[in-house]
This record gives C-alpha cells, structure tokens and sequence, in this order.
C-alpha cells in the first residue's frame, strides 16, 4: 500500500515539473544558506580555538589594558607593564614561575622580499627550559636558541614556505630583521597556531640590546601557577597586587589577568553568537521555501479535486488522501534539502579555499560534521511535511460528490 502511496505522489509531482522544480527552489536556497554558513562558522571557531589549544591549562598571562591598533599585545596601553612587577608577581604564594617576554614588530627581509611581522624574546637561564617545556618548543631544523646566541632567530613552519618569499627559509640561511643581519638556528614544528608558526623568536637581550626594544615596558608576563586547581585564587593575588602596584580600584584596573581558557571561552561565546545570528537569517529564507510548499500543495488540492473525488467515489478513505498529499510535500522538502547540502558543502568548501588564497591564512576553514547534513536533511523533511498538513488535511475532507460536481 505505501509503495502505491509513493508511486502515485511521485507520478503526480513528475506531471508539475515545473512547478515542483521552482517550490524546491526556495528549500534547496536556505538549506545551503544554512548548511555553508554554519559550516564556514564552525570552521572559523574550530580555527581560532586551536590557536590557544597549546597553552597549558595552568598558565596566567598579564597584560596591560588598551587599544593595540594591531600591534603586539599591551602596545597603545595607557599605562604599560613594568618589567619589576614579574619579580614580584613571582613571590606571589601559589606562583611557581613569572618572566616578563617582550613582543615587537617589524620587517623580516628574505631573498629581497619584506614582510611585517612580530618578533617574540625567549628569556634566559632557566627561564628558557620553562618557557621551552611550557609552549613544548621543538625543531623540524637545526635547533633552538642558547644563551650564547646573538644575531640568531628561530622562526616558525611557516616561513618555510616558498609562497611567501619566493622560497622557503631554511636553517643556516641569513634573515635581515629591522635591516640587520641574523642567522637561522631553527626551525620551529608546525604546530597550526599562527602565533608560532608565523612567530620569530630571539633572545631576550637580542631584542633589548640590537633591536633596542624597551627594556622597562613589558608586553606580557608570563605566570605559571604550581598547582592549576588553585589557578583561581592565584589569579585573584595577582590582580589584588597589581591594584595596589598601579594605584587602581575595583571595577578600575588598567590591566587584565586572564588563563588561555578564559580567552578561549570568550572568544568561543563571541563566535557562536555570530554563527546564531547569520544561522537565524538563512532560517527565515527556509521559512520563505515551507510557504512555497504549502502554496504549491494548496495548487495542487485545487487542480485535482476531481482526482480526489474519483479516488473517494471507489473508496479511498481520508488517511490516503492525507497520506498522498503528505508524502508530495515531504519529498519536495526532502529533495530540496539534498541539492541545498550539495550545494551548501560546494559554497563552504569552495569560498573556504578561495579565502585561504585570498588572504593567505589558513583561519578560514570549513567544517561540516555528519550531523549537520542529517540535521539539515532531517529538518527540511520535517519542514516540508509542516507545511504540507493543512492541504493534506483540507484534500482528506473534501466531500467526493461535491468534488465531482466542482470539476470541470
């Protein structure tokens, strides 16, 4: 019986292509609005939280508070870090380890190409193991930075790249930073982070004393706690000291004390919110493609009520009229949805690509799980059947002799 059921309403929607091709149309348009749009969101956010994924989850960063205009963290600040406040946030209780890093832009020059970019300092002496061990620092060339050296860098997987220099930089091969010469010791692993595979890095007397970086004014500290279940409350000591270090009250603080985590569940939250309201946008273009459905079945109940009628008159009961107006319009939702996925996969997946070209950043990505082709495959199905019950039910009720009389 139901294979009957679905022969009869294919064959019906075979005999309105025209018709069924244009209601699809609305219905394939938001599920591919949604399907891409979700999915380069989802992609974005899966991009930008990686980028914090490295950091441990018992560090603290500190931070002055101001407008960067894009340059390195703290740059545009009001009132700058100074570089004392690391020793005493050091004898903080609860504190195991606080160095100051200093971070500055500039131009790296490579086979007569420049590019802007930002430089970081790696302390010394046994700050260097921590700080080696905390962001796992290891090298895919040559080897990474000593106390020993000067005019020396080590440069992140990206540089390696012949995109950006018309040739990949290895080590062993000479850098100009700012105009002056320096050596590549290393190379660091690609780690899908663009503050490392994109970073320099040098020593921290390197950057004061050849690039003459301020030594006073640091960009961050760097504070790792001893025991992460008391990160809070180390926190808390934190700002309380820097409050009376910088004369501020509550609600007042021209600095910020924040976890890798912390940022990450912001930025997360930002993101979604992002993703919800574009999502909510090509929701109302797949409201658009259900009142097409209902339109076009409603067409439908009109045109054939003298099929009704005959289908009544030999004994169809009201559920099979019901049944075969339901099952056409939630094949048209079904179908739509299926081109809306192809559809929406391509537009991802493609502007994705054309992005990273583009731009030259590998941020732009799209994801799209399994779960969201279900999800929008299921949802246009359900979608179609909504907007397809009230016709059903209006064909169901038709009286046979009255139908009959109606059709010319």
């Amino acid at each position: 019986m139901f294979t009957d059921y679905f022969r009869i309403a294919f064959r019906s929607l075979a005999n309105r292509r025209l018709r069924t091709y244009l209601t699809m149309i609305g219905i394939f348009i938001g599920i591919a609005a949604v399907v891409s749009l979700i999915g380069l969101g989802q992609g974005l956010r899966v991009a930008i939280t990686s980028q914090f994924g490295i950091l441990g989850t018992d560090i603290l960063s500190v931070q002055a508070s101001g407008v960067t205009f894009g340059g390195p963290p703290g740059s545009g600040a009001i009132t700058p870090l100074t570089s004392d406040l690391a020793d005493k946030i050091e004898r903080i209780n609860g504190v195991d380890i606080a160095f100051a890093r200093y971070i500055d832009t500039g131009t790296l020059e490579f086979n007569d190409i420049q590019v802007i970019g930002f430089a970081a300092s790696i302390p010394h002496g046994d700050e260097r193991k921590v700080i080696e061990k905390m962001l796992n620092l290891k090298t895919e060339q040559g080897r990474l930075l000593r106390d020993d050296d000067t005019k020396a860098v080590l440069l992140g997987h990206d540089f390696t790249k012949d995109d950006m220099f018309g040739r990949g930089i290895s080590s062993n091969d000479k850098v100009l930073i700012d105009g002056i010469q320096f050596r590549v010791v290393g190379i660091i692993e690609k780690k899908g982070s663009f503050m490392f595979d994109q970073g320099v890095f040098m020593n921290e007397r390197t950057m004061i004393d050849i690039l003459e970086t301020d030594e006073d004014e640091v960009d961050v500290i760097a504070v790792k706690v001893k025991d992460e279940k008391q990160i809070e409350a180390v926190q808390e000591r934190i700002e309380n000291l820097l409050r009376k270090e910088r004369d501020v009250d509550v609600g007042e603080e021209d600095f910020v004390v924040q976890s890798p985590q912390a940022m990450l569940e912001s930025l997360d939250s930002t993101l979604f919110a992002i993703q919800l309201f574009i999502t909510i946008i090509a929701l109302i273009s797949l409201l658009v493609g259900g009142i097409g459905i209902m339109n076009t079945m409603y067409t439908a109940v009109l045109e054939r009520t003298k099929e009704i009628g005959i289908m009544k008159s030999i004994g169809a009961r009201n559920s099979a009229i019901f049944a075969l107006f339901f099952i056409e319009s939630g094949f048209l939702g079904m179908v739509g949805g299926g081109v809306g996925i192809l559809l929406g996969l391509t537009f991802a997946y493609g502007l994705a690509a054309i992005g990273r070209l583009a731009l030259g950043s590998d941020l732009i990505q799209a994801s799209i799980g399994f779960d969201l082709i279900f999800g929008a495959l299921l949802f246009s199905f359900v979608l179609g059947t909504i907007f397809g019950v009230l016709p059903a039910v209006r064909a169901s009720k038709l009286n046979p002799v009255d139908s009959l009389r109606q059709a010319k």
